[in-house]
């Protein structure tokens, strides 16, 4: 794992990226509530395993030609993970009575896209934003998503895999009123070279 001394462990409850790091290599044991309990905690590990299972060779390779390691590519994205994993505002949802007030955080929401996008076969999300007033219900919200992709002929028809799951996840899980989404291919990933399998490998 890169090192990441840069990011900020406030940024996650109190832990940093590279907390986290060690504490998914440890299998998760002896358990940390101060980790198991935190929304923010639980958004960040999902996406650093994410991210180690997407391409991890060109990942790395990418990593080590770029110097500091701080500024890597791959630093980049964990350091995203850890600013988007954050809390942050309080979107609003449509209150079934006048009674209620149901909000979920905009951290919440972040780490919706970023799952969402790195569903996709072939995406890694770099980083991802929500620009407008998403405290105010009904205003229009414009996201932003950066994207790796891995290099072939369908970068395009990729990315707009990416918007359009997006789109749907939003729209199913969330009330923004979603003006636009921005897919940016930032990267490209070279395609990890294929394994072959026998059968007695297959279980």
């Amino acid at each position: 794992m890169t090192a990441l001394d840069a990011l900020e462990p406030d940024d996650l409850d109190g832990h940093s990226i590279d907390e986290l790091a060690d504490y998914l290599d440890a299998g998760m044991q002896p358990p940390d509530p101060t980790i198991d309990g935190s929304p923010a905690c639980q958004n960040a590990l999902a996406a650093i395993l994410r991210v180690r299972h997407a391409s991890l060779g060109s990942l790395e390779a990418a990593a080590r030609d770029e110097a500091p390691a701080d500024e890597s590519w791959i630093g980049g994205v964990l350091a995203n993970i850890s600013l988007e994993s954050r809390s942050g505002r309080d979107v609003p949802l449509r209150p079934q009575s006048e009674s209620e007030r149901p909000v979920m955080t905009e951290g919440a929401i972040r780490s919706l896209i970023r799952r969402t996008g790195d569903s996709v076969p072939g995406v890694l999300v770099a980083r991802c934003q929500l620009d407008g007033d998403v405290t105010e219900l009904g205003s229009p919200i414009r996201v932003v998503v950066e994207v790796a992709v891995v290099s072939g002929p369908s970068v395009v028809a990729t990315a707009d895999l990416v918007r359009t799951g997006v789109a749907q996840a939003l729209a199913e899980q969330t009330d923004l009123l979603v003006d636009a989404i921005d897919v940016v291919v930032r990267d490209l990933l070279e395609p990890q070279p294929e394994t072959d399998s026998t059968p007695e490998e297959e279980r």
